[in-house]
């Protein structure tokens, strides 16, 4: 899940774009070349963002939350999206890859411990590698809480949130038979992997559009019309995750093993309107994680850029660089 949208509101809460100074592809096996880029101070504080979706991708906005004077920023395109390759594949392509994949970049860029930072899916992958790697993670930094559970996946495509959303809902139902909609991760999941490339990318364009629709709290309704390739690698890669349900080795994994986290300082920012992710998740990660602080924004939805969630990680981020 996640999708930067609606930029411009949030600009004057961040920094001033900067170039990467170090861009590479880095072969992680399996056929797979995993994009990198640093940016920012070289010998700075290091941290590393965890882009959402499964299969969003890194953008360039995502290095305007941190003072590039103090923080030697890592953004990568988790397998198969964005400028990794080969585009939209599935194949050894797992949480348990990423972590892996996100293990060697440390080593490769010779770093020994950093910020983790990640919202929706980036929070979730966050959520594993820190519980994996506790010792690797200085701080972990949320933002739009998910911990890839069935009752989050219901509410999302069992028609939860649709009930807020009756008419954008209706547009999602619409290209599945009535006697498959039963099953929305499954019925999309025949589509999006038909080998039909003008049906894989009218399904993925439905997929990421009732996301997309539902991700700021000022939203229409409408999810918009991005390119077929981004559309359709986000949704094959979402889609394929969801029906594994993040393969984990069992519903709720994220919290039953959140005590690997105890020494681990964190701090979540979420929407009180996130419809996406509803904030009950936060408010359970946060009394379940000893040393971890819940930030709540009244009026804010999912989106990484939605205008108060921008400026209290920009706040987070600034007050943990002066200590």
């Amino acid at each position: 899940m996640d999708k930067i949208s609606g930029e411009k509101s949030a600009v004057q809460y961040l920094y001033p774009p900067v170039e990467p100074w170090d861009r590479r592809m880095l072969d992680v096996g399996d056929g797979h070349k995993v994009y990198v880029e640093q940016s920012g101070k070289p010998g700075g504080i290091p941290v590393v963002v965890f882009h959402g979706g499964p299969g969003g991708g890194c953008s360039p906005g995502m290095r305007r939350y941190f003072d590039p004077e103090t923080y030697r920023v890592i953004l990568f395109d988790q397998r198969g999206c964005g400028r990794s390759t080969p585009h939209a594949s599935v194949e050894a392509n797992t949480t348990w890859h990423l972590v892996d994949d996100i293990e060697l970049i440390r080593r490769t860029l010779e770093i020994d411990r950093w910020i983790v930072f990640g919202g929706s899916w980036g929070a979730t992958l966050a959520l594993i590698y820190g519980i994996t790697h506790p010792e690797r993670c200085s701080h972990v930094v949320l933002r739009g809480v998910f911990t890839m559970t069935q009752s989050e996946l219901d509410w999302f495509y069992g028609g939860g949130a649709g009930r807020f959303w009756p008419e954008t809902w209706a547009r999602f139902e619409a290209l599945i038979p009535e006697d498959e909609r039963g099953d929305m991760i499954v019925a999309y999941h025949k589509r999006l992997f038909s080998g039909n490339h003008a049906e894989e990318v009218l399904h993925a364009k439905a997929w990421s559009g009732w996301e997309n629709a539902l991700a700021t709290v000022r939203s229409t309704g409408q999810g918009g019309d991005g390119p077929p390739d981004y559309a359709r690698a986000f949704a094959r890669l979402e889609n394929h995750y969801f029906i594994n349900a993040g393969f984990l080795e069992h519903d709720g994994w994220i919290m039953d093993n959140v005590d690997r986290l105890r020494n681990v300082p964190g701090t979540i920012v979420q929407g009180r309107y996130d419809m996406i992710c509803p904030p009950a998740t936060a408010h359970a990660l946060s009394t379940a994680w000893h040393g971890c602080q819940l930030h709540m924004i009244p009026v804010a939805g999912h989106a990484l850029s939605e205008p108060g969630i921008s400026a209290e990680l920009v706040r987070i981020m600034d007050a943990m660089r002066r200590g």
